[in-house]
């Protein structure tokens, strides 16, 4: 953490609407993850599987759920519905990450025809191409390029190593992390009579609304035609590949390695976990989880859970996988029933030896 807390554990309590039990003085100093908490830590513990270490967790004080069983007399406890979520705002409310760039340093190029808000801050080597537009308060991190007629909304922050490609648009409030490629060509290519590949030129561009946030080396490539495009909150973590045309919809998140291939529409407020790969030209609809390691052959149009390849309705796919994991017992118990049948019809009345 940046600074210390030194919060009372009542004022704490007050913040995220809690009930304490213990000492409601006591100073908390920091946060802490649960095994890893030391004196004068507040953890939390929401998680069954992180209740082993509840007994031997150095921390002073720990946000549970209600009902909790506080069987530790040396600590103290703050009770809500949600520790998770009452974890997050104290993080939130009292410890923001101090990014410290100021100015526009003298190794960075803006052309001439590109208008720059009030504030903006440029670092080391930053290039910024010809008609680009970048709004107030906008930070840009060390060696990344923005090539021509790129805009970038206000309180964006772009880390280092970033590139953003030609006509993007970037909303604001965006967030995007380190070696992320904005706009690289769509895989797009035509077989001819020979069997040669040949390239056809992507003339798209990828639109990200405001308040997203991309994660490092996410690659998210520009459309054909038309716009690849990230709706307003969506987060996309590190390792994405998004293709051309693919539309992400409003609060969705895609986790880590997972592939989006052209043309996919997802809607909004879908989850997709890590290493979930969605096949082409086909549509995920809203408020669908999709679990991870998932293949998405085909559109999914009923919300819910989904899990397996290809991908089912989650309590389908466990069934299925159990049964997946029982075939060498039913092998031998087909062979059993087979030979006990056999024996049956052998000692049939009349039948011929």
């Amino acid at each position: 953490m940046n600074k210390p807390l030194n919060l009372p554990l009542k004022k704490i309590a007050e913040l995220v609407k809690g009930k304490v039990y213990g000492d409601e003085d006591l100073v908390v100093t920091s946060l802490a993850r649960i095994e890893e908490a030391q004196k004068g830590d507040l953890t939390f513990l929401y998680l069954s599987n992180y209740e082993k270490f509840f007994e031997n967790t150095a921390a002073s004080a720990i946000l549970v759920k209600t009902g909790f069983n506080k069987s530790r007399n040396d600590l103290s406890y703050i009770e809500v519905d949600h520790p998770e979520q009452a974890f997050s705002f104290i993080i939130m409310n009292f410890f923001s990450q101090q990014i410290i760039l100021e100015g526009i340093d003298e190794t960075a190029f803006v052309h001439p025809s590109s208008t720059l808000g009030e504030n903006v801050t440029l670092g080391k080597n930053v290039v910024v191409g010809a008609n680009c537009v970048l709004g107030k308060n906008v930070k840009i991190f060390h060696n990344t390029v923005l090539l021509e007629n790129v805009k970038v909304g206000g309180d964006s922050i772009i880390y280092q190593n970033v590139s953003i490609r030609e006509d993007c648009k970037i909303g604001k409030g965006v967030i995007i992390h380190a070696g992320a490629v904005i706009g690289a060509d769509g895989f797009g290519y035509q077989k001819d009579g020979k069997g040669v590949y040949n390239k056809i030129p992507q003339i798209g561009n990828v639109v990200i609304e405001d308040d997203v946030e991309i994660g490092a080396n996410t690659t998210i490539d520009r459309a054909a035609l038309g716009s690849t495009r990230i709706m307003k909150g969506a987060k996309i973590d590190n390792l994405v590949q998004i293709a051309h045309n693919v539309t992400v919809g409003t609060n969705t998140v895609i986790s880590a390695q997972s592939g989006v291939s052209g043309s996919v529409k997802i809607g909004n407020n879908v989850i997709v976990a890590g290493q979930v790969g969605i096949a082409g030209h086909l549509e995920i609809t809203d408020n669908v989880v999709l679990m991870a390691q998932s293949g998405v052959p085909k559109t999914i149009s009923k919300p819910g859970l989904y899990f397996g390849y290809p991908a089912k309705e989650a309590r389908t796919a466990k069934i299925l996988e159990a049964h997946f994991r029982n075939f060498p017992e039913y092998v031998e118990r087909i062979k059993k029933l087979e030979e006990e049948i056999k024996k049956l019809k052998e000692e049939l009345p009349g039948k011929k030896t």
